[in-house]
């Protein structure tokens, strides 16, 4: 099994290979052609044009761009993702900093989106057409038609400025508190494991409302595809005969159906997982949550080419990691895709 696991590891890894060196290409090309002057930006309005080129070639903007591309390149393979204009820090370390804040943001809305949609879709296809079914219809529906900004701000306006519960949406910590000492970059482990339940209730009470933000955006695909998994599966052959061997209805739900039913859930929590990595982005900014995607925002709308590489980058990676762990998933709950592999 090990060696089957590695070699399908490095199969996959092979393959992704030339996926990431497009993102690298396309990346630096689109950076390149938005619209917008990196040097003219940080030369001020009153810059005269001289002090605008005099930018220019500090930053090697001057140079044919595949001078630029090589150099980019070679930076690449030491690790070397450049230096962000608008912090004024290596692009590397700020993304290290960052990315703690988006991975625990993103990882506790799909936590939350999995504690509902799947037991909503196992009841919604136990119980067709009773009104859990119809419920799960209704979420589906409305989770998906509501773009994930709008439901931030109305989840804002409702829970913070009406009813009092949320804090203000100002980031991972009031201003009243200490972040904990890092150990994971998660400030609701971190603060545990320092025994500090005050900073882990001023982590929850920040981090619960943003969180439940992207649980709604993923709502829809991970119930609609486990009800329609459960649907097929309890309808299949062995089903029947659990049933007609007397077990008992949850053991054969849980037992047989869901475990059969749980390779497209599998897939589709990883393609949810990748959309709300996109949609961590506007969240962060409606929450003024410090993750990459805000980062990666402000780089933007100043032009500042370094930031955004090395975000697009990052996620091309982190894809390709969650790809390669599904994979592996697929392998511990059916052993028949170990085989074929």
């Amino acid at each position: 099994m090990e060696a089957t696991v590695f070699k399908q590891i490095v199969r996959r890894l092979g393959t992704a290979v030339p996926s990431l060196i497009g993102v690298v290409i396309v990346t630096f090309l689109l950076t390149r052609v938005l619209p917008g002057d990196t040097a003219a930006y940080f030369a001020g309005p009153a810059a005269t044009p001289q002090a605008i080129a005099e930018i220019k070639a500090q930053l090697g903007l001057d140079r044919p761009l595949p001078v630029q591309f090589l150099a980019y390149v070679k930076d690449l393979a030491t690790g070397n993702l450049g230096m962000s204009l608008t912090t004024g820090q290596p692009v590397f370390e700020d993304i290290r900093a960052r990315l703690p804040a988006s991975a625990e943001l993103t990882l506790l809305g799909l936590i939350l989106s999995v504690a509902v949609s799947v037991p909503l879709g196992i009841l919604a296809a136990v119980r067709q057409g009773s009104w859990i079914d119809h419920l799960c219809r209704v979420i589906a529906t409305a989770g998906v038609s509501l773009p994930v900004f709008f439901t931030g701000l109305l989840l804002v306006y409702v829970f913070y400025y009406k009813l009092g519960w949320a804090p203000a949406p100002m980031g991972r910590l009031d201003f009243f508190y200490t972040a904990p000492d890092t150990v994971t970059g998660f400030y609701l482990i971190d603060s545990l494991l320092a025994g500090d339940l005050e900073v882990f209730r001023a982590a929850w009470s920040q981090i619960w409302l943003p969180a439940v933000t992207l649980a709604i955006f993923s709502l829809a695909p991970i119930a609609r595809m486990t009800r329609a998994s459960m649907l097929s599966v309890l309808a299949s052959d062995f089903v029947r005969t659990a049933r007609a061997s007397g077990l008992k209805p949850s053991k054969v739900v849980m037992g047989y159906a869901f475990r059969n039913a749980l390779l497209p859930v599998i897939t589709t929590l990883g393609m949810v997982f990748s959309f709300l990595l996109g949609a961590n982005v506007l969240v962060e900014k409606v929450f003024a949550w410090p993750g990459i995607g805000s980062y990666a925002i402000e780089a933007l709308i100043t032009s500042d080419y370094a930031p955004v590489q090395g975000f697009v980058l990052a996620m091309a990676i982190l894809y390709v990691l969650l790809n390669l762990a599904i994979d592996i998933l697929y392998g511990l709950v059916d052993p028949r895709v170990r085989i074929e592999a």
